[in-house]
């Protein structure tokens, strides 16, 4: 924990102080104790160097608090519910590079076959990772790729003559609010599931909603709350035999790679989200993002045109496709980001991405060894008694009513010691004052054990001491922002044309 830490520096040690024995950032293939064979041996070291032990994100983490010591966080940050990963600078440089960054999604594709080659190649990775049958990539975004499946299962209804009847579309409360707000853009009533006791939806509940006016299933598995539904093959069954379809939302596939396919649960459908999962840099504000979405052949038709196809061993755009819903996104989506998904996923290979997964499940579970240890945190429906997977919802409930320290106040101090503000939750707040913490593969040991040392801290300050977390940030460029200003209308405007009518010509 950075006691000394204070925004506008970091506490960096030089960087031979850093790393541990056997951290590695490339690993040589058939590098062994022959390879110096060809230096000459008056040139021979006759001990190996004394070099720091590092990962790549370690060294780069290290230079950009050396370079960016005015710039902001760059700490710890275990932001939960949608995967953060590190971003390989290779796979910057390669989207740079003028091969990817000057091209025009208009030339003809004659001239575009080596990025439409990458295009179906990663097409058959996550073909291969979701058992399903065709992959599009023009969604922006995870929510984009729902309303993508949205428009899919409209178009597949209408034209088996059914559109008419079937108008619902069913999903959970813990499910991500993309898939029902998506749902009802598309035109679909929605039905939306509680919670049952085992921190899922019981099936009793969906049989009692499944009809002939079942329009498909979207879903999440496993929540945020970590929790995996085992029953998750007869809910599609159900689904299914009512003639629904079923959507898989992969938000929170990062502990179950390469451990299971949607095809063989029974999903219609999937997507993931590239910028996230797929170690492509996440979207904020809105882009870039990639949300990919795959379905089985008797969807395919339906998909957004173009799709890049192989044929006679080049690459066409395929747009006679007179079933396809159009467009969801202009051209082919974000290809920068589909190439940086493509690097990631060749650089890991499936044992890679299999062992990226154990070692997400493997890191939550050690979050949970240590914050079910600290006073006033609990973890989300604490009577159920299951593993959970990459992540964990928390909750600071019995801390915010033995101190009047809640969830917010915990962020603002976290900030105090550099720990970037973590996830808090979806709205509705199911759990109260929640946290939603995500370590992935990434962070290493020390990096857990520094973000709960915060915590344990800002837990032993909020029962001797409550008003030093209430009124954080202490060691930040500012302090407490006043919201109250945001939820009057009289004094926000979204245009510059609204902001001078409502404060004059001064400028902001």
């Amino acid at each position: 924990m950075r006691e000394g830490y204070h925004a506008a520096r970091w506490d960096e040690p030089v960087v031979c102080e850093l790393g541990t024995p056997g951290r590695r950032g490339v690993r040589f293939a058939g590098a062994d104790s022959d390879a110096g064979r060809h230096v000459p041996p008056g040139m021979r070291r006759q001990a190996p160097p004394a070099l720091p032990e590092l990962s790549e994100h370690d060294v780069l983490r290290h230079y950009l608090h050396l370079a960016q010591e005015t710039l902001g966080m760059l700490g710890v940050s275990l932001f939960g519910t949608c995967t953060v990963k590190y971003n390989p600078r290779l796979s910057e440089q390669l989207v740079a590079r003028p091969e990817i960054a000057e091209l025009h999604p208009a030339q003809d594709p004659e001239t575009l076959q080596g990025v439409l080659e990458i295009v179906h190649r990663f097409d058959l990775i996550l073909r291969e990772l979701s058992g399903m049958d065709r992959f599009v990539f023009q969604a922006g975004g995870g929510a984009s790729a729902a309303y993508t499946h949205a428009c899919v299962a409209r178009a597949y209804h209408d034209a088996r003559g059914e559109l008419g009847r079937r108008r619902e579309v069913i999903t959970t409360i813990q499910s991500h609010p993309c898939n029902a707000a998506t749902a009802a853009a598309a035109g679909f009533d929605v039905v939306t599931l509680p919670l049952g006791p085992n921190g899922y939806p019981e099936l009793a509940a969906l049989r009692a909603v499944v009809s002939d006016r079942t329009a498909s299933l979207m879903v999440g598995n496993p929540d945020d709350m970590g929790i995996y539904n085992p029953e998750i093959r007869e809910w599609v069954r159900l689904v299914h035999d009512v003639g629904g379809l079923a959507f898989y939302d992969h938000a929170n596939f990062n502990g179950v790679m390469g451990r299971l396919r949607a095809r063989e649960l029974g999903f219609d459908a999937c997507m993931y989200m590239l910028h996230k999962t797929f170690g492509g840099p996440k979207s904020g504000g809105g882009g870039p993002a990639v949300g990919a979405y795959g379905c089985t052949d008797a969807l395919a038709p339906f998909l957004p045109v173009p799709l890049v196809a192989e044929v006679d061993g080049a690459y066409v755009l395929d747009s006679d496709r007179p079933q396809s819903i159009g467009k969801i996104r202009e051209y082919l989506g974000n290809i920068p980001v589909v190439v940086r998904a493509y690097a990631w996923a060749r650089g890991m290979g499936a044992d890679g991405i299999r062992e990226a997964a154990d070692l997400s499940v493997l890191a939550n579970n050690y979050l949970t060894s240590r914050l079910e240890a600290i006073r006033g945190v609990e973890t989300s429906h604490p009577h159920i008694d299951v593993p959970r997977l990459e992540m964990t919802r928390w909750s600071f409930e019995r801390m915010h009513a033995e101190t009047g320290v809640g969830v917010t106040d915990v962020a603002n101090r976290m900030a105090d010691f550099g720990i970037d503000g973590p996830w808090l939750s979806h709205h509705p707040w199911l759990v109260p004052e929640p946290m939603t913490p995500e370590a992935g593969e990434l962070w290493s040991r020390e990096d857990l054990d520094e973000w709960c040392d915060v915590i344990q801290r800002i837990s032993d300050e909020a029962y001797s001491d409550p008003e030093i977390v209430r009124s954080a940030p202490h060691r930040q460029v500012v302090r407490q922002v006043d919201h109250a200003a945001g939820e009057d209308p009289a004094g926000w405007a979204t245009t510059w044309r609204a902001y001078r009518r409502k404060h004059g010509s001064v400028r902001a």
